[in-house]
């Protein structure tokens, strides 16, 4: 007499083979899903030949690298929040005379995260900064 078996028919199933499958598929998972954290855009600045630097509209300059360290006017910020960009921000505008534009200039790295600049240019939006621009790689010919 057989297990599971009336005459010919079977009346169980057997789901160990799909238990091995769905344990590889467990595996493959958990050791993908690291490497999908890991994925970053990577923005590279444009490039250009004749560029001039207008000191006339310099206004604030932002440098961000590639680790998110943040720098306003040449001065290291530690905690850049978005709150507290922009209240830096807007401090900086108001120190500006009343009839000129605000014009801010972003330096980014080209390793930098997109997430980062796109914090900082919300931060300047939010402080009503109208006027922006990304700073470019000069080329260089030799």
């Amino acid at each position: 007499m057989s297990m599971g078996a009336v005459g010919d028919q079977f009346t169980d199933i057997n789901v160990t083979p799909l238990t091995d499958v769905f344990l590889v598929l467990l595996v493959i998972m958990i050791l993908i899903a690291p490497l999908i954290d890991k994925s970053d855009l990577k923005i590279k600045p444009p490039e250009t030949r004749n560029a001039k630097k207008d000191e006339a509209t310099k206004g604030i300059s932002i440098d961000i690298d590639k680790d998110g360290q943040l720098a306003i006017n040449g001065k290291y910020v530690r905690d850049h929040d978005i709150t507290i960009l922009t209240k830096m921000i807007k401090d900086l505008k108001d120190k500006q005379p009343t009839n000129t534009d605000l014009h801010l200039t972003l330096n980014a790295d080209g390793d930098a995260k997109q997430k980062d600049v796109v914090e900082i240019m919300s931060a300047a939006a939010a402080a009503g900064v109208t006027k922006m621009r990304v700073a470019t790689q000069q080329q260089t010919n030799y």
